[in-house]
């Protein structure tokens, strides 16, 4: 039974309501000496407890997306498991398609050696006969940790609610591409560190994957990068590590973009790394949005006002949105979603004619 899944969530309230009812159809009738009686009925309390709260936890697990699986939340998600399932290489990459249109592979990484999955959706234009011959920019999506590609899918809304923009005029069509950003389960930050080159996975094996299995337009213009929480963190980094692969950065409540000392304990490390020591020293021609709430403990204000003063004087653009209300979460991530893709619409080109092939 799925630790997210609709029938683990009424399973539970099950278990609720009956414990009620049964405490309260037994409370009076319970046999025995007088202590038997008191410690039946605090053990009745305490089931009563532990299966409400354990409705509560599974609809916040579910709502914020903090544990994917059984094994994501008993920490039994192996990384030699991982390793021994190095899966194809591109070239033989195969995409399995859903009922609902979206694409799905898992496949081995020539530049990074990583293996991991990626999930593509692509928009209803890209499958107009009438435009066989037209290329389109493609969007990454990198989700948080603790997370998965499918956390897009099953809280972050997508792709409806980025299909729903497109459909009021406030963003063109994207390839929308998730690919996982912890490959073995291992966080780096979307860093390249021995052994786990996670950067290089994300910026030479997804891009290469995706060119060569879809019609995509070629060069920064044509390739942006979007994430929230550590994905934010990583979509404000990717375009200033590799501007000749990625034009722009929409980072939704990221981490705090100075880095993050659990994650890469090396302080030169960390800094060659931090967002906002890159930009401070950057050359590129990129654009980053950086958006959060004053209500983010985790995603504070103030990492995006240090980012913005170091990015003064370089060719970065860079957009801000801060939100008045709201946590850490998939409501204000998708609150978000407006201004980051119609920004995002502006620093990227939009789908546009190639040449028929021969």
């Amino acid at each position: 039974m799925s630790l997210t899944g609709t029938s683990f969530f009424a399973v539970l309230i099950a278990a609720t309501v009956l414990m009620v009812l049964a405490t309260l159809l037994l409370w009076s009738r319970i046999p025995g000496p007088r202590p038997v009686r008191w410690l039946s009925r605090l053990v009745m309390i305490l089931l009563c407890q532990l299966t409400a709260i354990s409705v509560v936890a599974a609809w916040i697990n579910t709502s914020y997306g903090l544990y994917a699986s059984w094994a994501d939340l008993l920490g039994t998600n192996s990384n030699a498991n991982a390793a021994a399932m190095p899966g194809p290489p591109a070239s033989r990459a195969k995409f399995s398609r859903s009922g609902t249109g979206i694409l799905d592979t898992y496949f081995h990484g020539a530049h990074s050696k990583l293996s991991g999955q990626v999930i593509v959706w692509t928009p209803p234009e890209y499958d107009d006969p009438k435009n066989r011959n037209m290329r389109f920019p493609v969007l990454m999506l990198l989700h948080g940790v603790p997370g998965s590609p499918q956390s897009w899918l099953e809280h972050g809304g997508m792709p409806t609610a980025f299909q729903r923009l497109v459909d009021a005029n406030k963003a063109h069509p994207f390839i929308l591409a998730m690919p996982v950003v912890n490959p073995g389960s291992v966080d780096t930050d979307c860093t390249d560190i021995p052994g786990r080159k996670v950067a290089t996975w994300l910026s030479a094996d997804v891009p290469s994957l995706i060119r060569d299995k879809f019609r995509t337009i070629p060069g920064p213009k044509g390739w942006g990068v979007m994430g929230f929480s550590t994905g934010g963190y990583c979509a404000a980094k990717l375009p200033l590590e590799f501007p000749n692969v990625f034009g722009a950065g929409a980072a939704l409540d990221p981490d705090r973009l100075s880095g993050d000392p659990s994650v890469l304990s090396d302080p030169e490390l960390r800094r060659l790394n931090s967002p906002t020591d890159m930009v401070r020293h950057s050359k590129a021609d990129v654009g980053i949005f950086l958006a959060t709430s004053k209500q983010d403990r985790f995603s504070q204000p103030f990492y995006i006002e240090q980012f913005v003063r170091a990015a003064q004087g370089s060719k970065v653009r860079v957009q801000t949105e801060l939100l008045a209300t709201g946590g850490h979460n998939y409501g204000t991530w998708t609150s978000e979603y407006p201004a980051a893709f119609g920004w995002l619409s502006q620093q990227l080109a939009a789908p546009q004619q190639s040449a028929p092939r021969r």
